[in-house]
C-alpha cells in the first residue's frame, strides 16, 4: 500500500530534505510507524506513546484526522497525508 505522505520543514532532516516520501499502513498509526522504521526519528516527532502529539496536525486527503477515526483512520492507496506542526509564538 503506498501513501504520499508529505513532510513538513521542520522534519526534513530526517528524510534528507525530501518534502514528500511514500510510505505504508493500513491507518494513521501504522503509517507512523513505518515512517519510523524508514526515516528514525521521524516517527517521534509526530507521535509519543500517547498517540500523536497535539501540537501535529494530521489531515488524510486534505480532512483533519480527528475529525474522522484519529488514529484508526483507515488508509488506502494512493491516499495523501500531511503531518503539520502548529505553528506557535507571537
Amino acid at each position: 500500500m503506498a501513501i504520499l505522505v508529505y513532510i513538513p520543514t521542520p522534519f526534513r532532516d530526517l528524510t534528507g530534505g525530501s518534502g514528500h516520501v511514500q510510505a505504508n499502513g493500513a491507518t494513521i498509526a501504522e503509517l507512523i510507524g513505518d515512517l519510523e522504521h524508514r526515516y528514525p526519528g521521524l516517527g517521534q516527532r509526530i507521535a509519543n506513546a500517547d498517540g500523536v502529539r497535539h501540537h501535529v496536525n494530521v489531515f488524510v486527503n486534505g480532512q483533519e484526522m480527528r475529525l474522522l477515526a484519529g488514529e484508526a483512520t483507515p488508509l488506502a492507496d494512493d491516499d495523501e497525508v500531511a503531518f503539520i506542526p502548529a505553528l506557535v509564538g507571537g
